[in-house]
């Protein structure tokens, strides 16, 4: 791979070292050395240990738990970059954190989500790239070019190597999520259904009804973030209350904070399948019914894509 004008680098931060190494392996280039340490106070250093003066570079670095950690160290890479004379630097971050703050739920609350934007390109960043943001509007939050990224050719490809396509229902396990999961639907020719739910407080979720007629049918919840996993517990305890035969999710984001990974595991969800845009846990690792795919091949292209000037849409056609 080449870039248009001069070399390509990659630096990896400390979120995701086996994404960033899978990213590496599949363009066929090795990360660039660089330190990304803790002082004693557990401030955050960083120093690239190879020439990057006019280089195409690309940091590779999830904003998740501890989201602020990895924030910060996204920036400081930045800084580091933009002081060696890189020509152009990408943030690539496959899960970008603080997305669900992205409007004032109330009147003195911030929307921290446009603060993170602002930081970011602030810091000297070029370019974000990113995956299955929670709020397509984010990307107006940034002054500067944002490719926001689909999992949904991963999940197609999965989806059609393992069920049968016409006993399939995809299901929303919410009103806002409708667009993402028809669109599912559209790729692979199944019927759409929808989850209504009122949510008390947060990180809580209360099924109220199922809008279609899911019986007799493999239901397939399609989300953005998996966090507490109570919706998706809910959803799927009330599809098959509603005669579904099986309840299976394909989420993009498997944040699975707290007991998230071992409410996963007792319920009667069959399997939830996440991206690897978050390090998985070892209580993630562990659970029977959580799969993980990789998105590495499609970030991949995306970069070899952005780097020679080419077109990045056109991979979801």
């Amino acid at each position: 791979m080449a870039a248009k004008n001069g070399s390509i680098k990659l630096v990896a931060g400390n979120s995701n070292p086996a994404l960033a190494q899978e990213i590496s392996n599949w363009l066929h280039m090795p990360l660039t050395k660089a330190t990304v340490r803790r002082f004693a106070d557990m401030e955050i250093f960083v120093e690239i240990q190879e020439n990057v003066r006019g280089s195409d570079v690309y940091i590779i670095q999830s904003t998740s738990f501890p989201a602020n950690d990895h924030l910060m160290e996204l920036l400081i890479i930045t800084d580091a970059l933009r002081r060696a004379s890189a020509r152009r630097i990408t943030a690539v971050i496959p899960y970008f954190g603080y997305a669900r703050q992205d409007r004032k739920v109330g009147s003195r609350a911030p929307i921290s989500a446009k603060l993170v934007a602002n930081l970011i390109t602030h810091a000297g960043v070029d370019r974000v790239m990113t995956l299955d943001l929670h709020a397509a509007q984010i990307q107006g939050f940034f002054d500067i070019p944002t490719d926001n990224l689909f999992a949904s050719p991963v999940m197609v490809r999965d989806i059609k190597e393992r069920f049968d396509l016409a006993n399939l229902m995809v299901v929303s396990p919410d009103v806002g999520g409708v667009v993402r999961a028809r669109g599912l639907a559209k790729r692979i020719n199944t019927s759409l259904a929808i989850i209504d739910k009122r949510r008390e407080r947060a990180g809580e979720s209360e099924v109220m009804n199922v809008i279609g007629d899911v019986a007799g049918f493999t239901c397939i919840l399609i989300d953005d973030i998996v966090d507490s996993g109570g919706t998706l517990v809910n959803a799927a305890d009330a599809l098959l209350a509603n005669g579904a035969k099986d309840v299976y999710a394909y989420i993009s984001h498997g944040v699975l904070s707290g007991g998230a990974a071992a409410r996963i595991a007792s319920s009667r969800l069959k399997e939830l399948v996440i991206t690897d845009s978050i390090l998985p846990t070892e209580a993630v690792t562990k659970a029977p019914n959580i799969r993980t795919l990789s998105i590495a091949p499609l970030i991949a292209e995306a970069i070899s894509r952005t780097a020679a000037e080419e077109s990045v849409s056109s991979l979801f056609d």
